[in-house]
């Protein structure tokens, strides 16, 4: 894991480096590695890869909200956090999709809070499964796929690529995927929260509605639960 830091106040960016390496140690998880740069223009022309990024709003040059617009260009998945103490930005950043917006000064309970919602998203969407068929095995990106629909004794997996019949049964597909991101609406689908579009009393629309799972009535306030509290961890 890569970790950047954009900001042109150098105290500031000492602290958070302090609290973020304070995170890992205390959750016992290994210390990513940590790119700083002062300005929008040095960030984006460090072609590393980078999977979380702490932006300073007001920079010289470039703006933090410019930063994070071409940042999402180049990678829908990268988590960006907006830290500044210039609140009325906050309409124009959550546009891009912000993953949090903090303000300084830094509180530190606040920021482990929010690092730990950030490491579930990661985990989430860059964690690969094994899809078995009966004679090969392809491994795909959890975060790519839509849903998964009984089919006999077999799962079709459908994928934002292809699908993929799985010789392995819904129920054991259940076991596998992150409960946190995929729920089972009816006993023949498992949907994946990523890649709903909208839902009613009976069906889940997935995937720009190009694809539906059923959503029986007994499931559905659980449904309802479920997705709205993974919205929230998205904001």
């Amino acid at each position: 894991m890569v970790i950047a830091i954009c900001d042109d106040d150098i105290l500031f960016t000492e602290q958070l480096l302090t609290y973020l390496k304070a995170f890992f140690k205390r959750n016992n998880l290994p210390c990513p590695n940590f790119l700083v740069f002062n300005s929008g223009e040095a960030l984006l022309a460090n072609t590393d890869k980078k999977d979380i990024v702490f932006l300073d709003i007001e920079m010289p040059g470039l703006s933090g909200i410019s930063t994070g617009q071409e940042l999402k260009k180049q990678n829908s998945k990268i988590i960006i956090f907006i830290v500044t103490s210039y609140a009325e930005y906050l309409d124009e950043a959550m546009r891009f999709h912000v993953f949090r917006y903090l303000s300084k000064p830094l509180e530190k309970h606040r920021l482990f809070r929010n690092m730990k919602d950030a490491l579930h998203v990661y985990s989430t969407e860059n964690c690969n499964v094994p899809i078995e068929l009966r004679h090969s095995v392809h491994t795909v990106s959890v975060s790519d796929i839509i849903c998964l629909e009984a089919y006999n004794r077999h799962t079709i997996v459908h994928t934002v690529t292809q699908d993929y019949e799985s010789i392995h049964t819904i129920a054991q597909w259940k076991e596998k995927l992150p409960s946190g991101s995929f729920f089972q609406p009816h006993r023949s689908f498992i949907v994946n929260f990523m890649h709903v579009s909208d839902f009613d009393h009976s069906l889940i629309y997935l995937f720009h509605r190009k694809y539906t799972a059923y959503l029986t009535r007994r499931k559905y306030t659980e449904f309802k639960s479920a997705y709205l509290l993974y919205l929230e961890s998205l904001r």
